[in-house]
């Protein structure tokens, strides 16, 4: 069976080359998804199954800034990439999104895979998580028409030691980064944006990958929410990761002048594990260690 994942570079992708070796990797210094013409060039080769982890990811305060290029990057990749798979009969597509496509408020939580269009997303990530969302009514309308088993999984908020450790880092690496260049440099405190109180589910990148390798291994077509069922403030996160880096001493200092983002987005995770009834997820203190590690073998 040929694999073909695009996102190769990214943390997810490392993580499933490590697992999954066989398959061919592409990173953006390869090819650019956000045009058509490159698009075509990789999926001509014909592989059996695309495991679609390349995005246009970056902090809030990036989101922020340059709204229209995480729409139009991600719109045009996300469609090429299901377009040209049904022209050169790919049999199996995953597509990888983000809890971001999920409503700003909904009545009820953890938010099930039938509440995706039951509100617009958080207006601080609003057009990312648009064009995340559209994917999904991308693949659910080529399985309409086209009679296609493709599918996408939609994880928790991901860390892990394969982030990058700059502006556009997710929200674990960019904390570890404060603990590490603070206790560098000899201070007491780190700063984080808001006050501290919205809500979120962290996964390591790790686990992501080892699900989707199954999803490969064990022909699951079916499309569903990834996500660890604990669910802590950012506040006890970053108590967390003060405590994996050893930094228990230090402050945290909030910039409420500074979004928080969306309060919560917690996801249901049954059909998952009604999917998957052995899964173990990373403990998050364990896993952030490991990223801090990390960055100290970096520098």
């Amino acid at each position: 069976m040929s694999i073909l994942v695009t996102g190769g570079s990214g943390q997810v992708g490392k993580e499933l080359q490590q697992i999954l070796p066989d398959a061919t990797y592409i990173s953006s210094n390869e090819y650019n998804l956000t045009v058509e013409e490159d698009v075509n060039t990789i999926l001509e080769t014909r592989f059996d199954t695309v495991i679609h982890l390349a995005a246009k990811v970056g902090g809030i305060i990036d989101n922020i800034d340059h709204p229209a290029e995480y729409f139009s990057d991600n719109i045009l990749m996300n469609t090429l990439m299901v377009n040209y798979a049904v022209k050169y009969n790919v049999k199996r597509f995953i597509g990888v999104l983000s809890t971001c496509i999920y409503p700003d408020k909904v009545k009820s939580y953890p938010m099930k895979e039938s509440m995706l269009h039951e509100g617009p997303p958080t207006p601080t990530n609003f057009s990312y998580g648009i064009s995340k969302r559209a994917m999904a009514v991308h693949i659910d309308a080529v399985n309409k028409q086209y009679n296609k088993k493709y599918c996408y999984v939609t994880p928790s908020n991901l860390y892990g030691i394969y982030d990058k450790f700059d502006a556009r880092s997710h929200f674990v690496a960019a904390l570890v980064k404060k603990i590490y260049d603070a206790k560098k440099s000899g201070k007491n405190k780190i700063n984080l944006f808001g006050t501290g109180k919205p809500l979120r589910q962290f996964m390591n990148a790790k686990d992501l990958a080892i699900i989707l390798k199954r999803m490969v291994e064990e022909d699951i077509t079916e499309s569903f929410n990834v996500a660890s069922d604990d669910n802590l403030s950012i506040d006890n996160i970053a108590r967390v990761a003060l405590k994996a880096c050893d930094c228990q001493h230090m402050n945290i200092e909030y910039d409420t002048s500074k979004p928080d983002g969306q309060y919560r987005k917690d996801v249901c995770t049954k059909k998952m594990n009604s999917i998957f009834t052995d899964l173990e997820f990373i403990n998050l203190e364990q896993g952030i260690k490991e990223v801090y590690n990390k960055l100290n073998e970096r520098d």
